[in-house]
């Protein structure tokens, strides 16, 4: 029997969306101390709360850049309502939450704030995503792409302000969450495409072929970071290297459903089961990801 909507029924779909948001509330809010428990670092203030904004960030360009990709995947054909416009305002209120959460936390005015480095690149991620946002509620969303890059460029310097080759960081990191919301953020627009036509096996073959290239940049961006930023005696007596393990475990079990649901449209069969459960697998992969900008970088710790 073939169950209504996406994932089941209404109530199956109810259900397991309070699940997975009480998990996912759990993960942000004690993921950062139960990951640094025996580590001697110290607590980072307010991490739960900073995770939590930097996951609404990093979903929001996700499910913007997926949408503006997934339109020109889809071709033809109805189209789900736009989440984008939502999406950008959310990651811009996040931003400015966390400007005035760092001014909190620091003592300090916000008009000081302001003339930090990490203020600054703030501001430029609120202001981008607000223009993100007026793009798409243009005639033009496409032209967001333009301060979706801008957001992207200001997160990869936040993410790198160390002083040894910070370039290479900048770069390996702009490829890297670029490549991350093109994955999540198409997949979801290309699920929510196929349940509005009741099929559409073309368009998930469409995006498979851009997935594969995606794919391949995550792994290559992703091992150049690792190596560069945890020394290897630290993956197990650091917070970052041990989220880090549980991100690389979630990411090969989102490659290896992602190759199941690539050999069922080879064969013929129903992709849709094993590319939903890809995507509920690289959502927990996006909270760890906000996860690991929040707990202290290992490169200072360790010698």
């Amino acid at each position: 029997m073939t169950l209504p909507g996406p994932f089941g029924t209404p109530t199956r779909r109810l259900t397991a969306a309070v699940i997975a948001a009480a998990t996912v509330l759990t993960v942000v809010l004690l993921g950062a101390s139960l990951a640094q428990t025996g580590t001697g670092e110290l607590e980072i203030p307010a991490a739960g709360t900073i995770t939590l904004l930097r996951l609404l960030v990093v979903t929001a360009l996700a499910v913007h850049i997926g949408e503006i990709a997934g339109v020109r995947i889809a071709g033809e054909g109805p189209l789900p309502r736009r989440w984008s416009l939502p999406a950008a305002v959310v990651g811009c209120a996040a931003s400015a939450g966390l400007l005035i959460l760092l001014a909190a936390i620091s003592g300090l005015k916000l008009t000081t704030v302001y003339g930090l480095r990490e203020g600054r690149l703030l501001l430029v991620t609120a202001n981008a995503l607000a223009l993100a946002a007026l793009c798409a509620a243009g005639r033009r969303p496409a032209l967001a792409l333009g301060p979706l890059a801008v957001a992207i460029g200001a997160e990869a310097l936040r993410a790198h302000p160390e002083s040894y080759s910070p370039a290479i960081g900048v770069g390996l990191t702009v490829v890297h969450l670029t490549a991350a919301s093109l994955w999540f953020g198409t997949l979801l627009h290309v699920l929510r495409t196929m349940w509005l036509r009741g099929g559409g096996r073309d368009v998930l073959m469409r995006y498979a072929k851009m997935a594969a290239w995606v794919f391949a940049a995550l792994a290559v961006t992703g091992t150049c970071s690792t190596l560069r930023r945890l020394p290897l005696d630290g993956i197990l007596t650091t917070a970052y290297g041990r989220v880090l393990l549980v991100k690389l475990a979630l990411f090969g079990l989102a490659a290896l459903l992602a190759l199941t649901a690539r050999r069922r449209m080879l064969t013929g069969g129903d992709a849709r089961p094993p590319a939903r459960v890809e995507l509920g697998v690289l959502a927990a992969v996006m909270v760890l990801s906000a996860l690991l900008t929040v707990v202290p970088d290992p490169h200072w710790l360790l010698p």
